[in-house]
């Protein structure tokens, strides 16, 4: 797993010197360049990296807006010599030597999902988390299935023996997003229905998907919540799609992800650890997004 450098997003003060801003906008690129770099380099040779292509295909938020710096809504940014190399946000307007996201530009529009957003993240802080899903969501997504998902990627076990293992164990899906996946066969067999319009019900923050989407959550504000958050928060998420696509029944061995076999006991143990890993790092970061969405609509008022 990569390792968190995780500093809280700036709630106290509103200035930024420019060793201060300059040194965060450094770091944010040491951070992010020895992932994308490489990713970058294998995609422009249309080279598969099954968690990578994930995060920036189901997540629609590009590398390269990934990799750009912005202090978030509220941050003065201090100018002293002229010659500093700001970010390039057409947000960003600068006024009495310093420059700051000037939050009437923001879309009016934006403000009901907004709102959304922040209360499902608050709810879901709330919540008791669960651990007894075993990533069977994937497992779900395959069982009689016509047609794989990921039919590029090959499964690890044959299609009689995923059915099998499907109908031994009890699906708990809690996720919408991974439920409505399911193959028809599959879906019936979920102990709760999930719908839409329920979503905010029955997520809870031991999902490794919902901590996967408190990445989705950072960026759809961007540039208005710091990169700082949305790099702790894609890191996590980056971690917790690789356990995801361990526990899987695809082979991605190729891809140097040694399988977690949650069709045994040993597995299952296995999984349990990592998404309780996976919980704990998510509570801290997904808290300082909350706080971070909540400076902006204080500003915003």
């Amino acid at each position: 797993m990569y390792q968190q450098t995780l500093n809280a997003p700036v709630t106290s003060v509103s200035a930024l010197d420019p060793e201060k801003w300059q040194a965060m906008m450094e770091h944010h690129h040491r951070e992010l360049a020895p992932i994308l770099e490489p990713y970058l380099e294998k995609r422009s040779r249309q080279e598969k990296q099954p968690v990578l292509d994930f995060l920036f295909e189901y997540y629609k938020f590009r590398p390269s807006h990934l990799m750009r710096w912005s202090p978030g809504a509220g941050v003065h940014l201090i100018l002293d010599s002229g010659r500093e190399c700001l970010p390039e946000l057409s947000e960003l307007i600068v006024e009495d030597n310093a420059a700051f996201l000037d939050t009437r530009l923001f879309p009016e529009k934006r403000m009901r999902a907004a709102r959304w957003m922040h209360n499902l993240l608050v709810k879901t802080n709330q919540t008791k988390p669960f651990f007894g899903c075993f990533g069977m969501h994937e497992w779900a997504m395959v069982y009689k299935a016509g047609d794989v998902r990921h039919s590029q990627v090959p499964l690890r076990l044959p299609d009689d023996e995923i059915t099998r293992i499907v109908e031994s164990r009890p699906l708990l899906c809690t996720h919408y997003d991974a439920f409505r996946f399911f193959t028809d066969e599959a879906r019936p067999m979920n102990r709760k229905q999930l719908s839409r319009d329920i979503f905010q019900e029955t997520e809870q923050p031991g999902c490794i998907h919902s901590n996967m989407d408190i990445y989705k959550w950072a960026y759809k504000l961007y540039p208005w919540i710091s990169s700082e958050v949305i790099r702790e928060a894609f890191l996590l998420a980056l971690d917790a799609r690789t356990i995801d696509m361990k526990a899987s029944p695809y082979d991605l061995r190729d891809h140097g992800l040694v399988p977690i076999r949650i069709e045994t006991e040993e597995g299952r143990k296995e999984y349990q650890r990592h998404q309780t890993a996976i919980w704990e790092r998510g509570l801290p970061v997904r808290q300082l997004l909350i706080e971070a969405y909540e400076r902006l609509f204080s500003l915003l008022e």
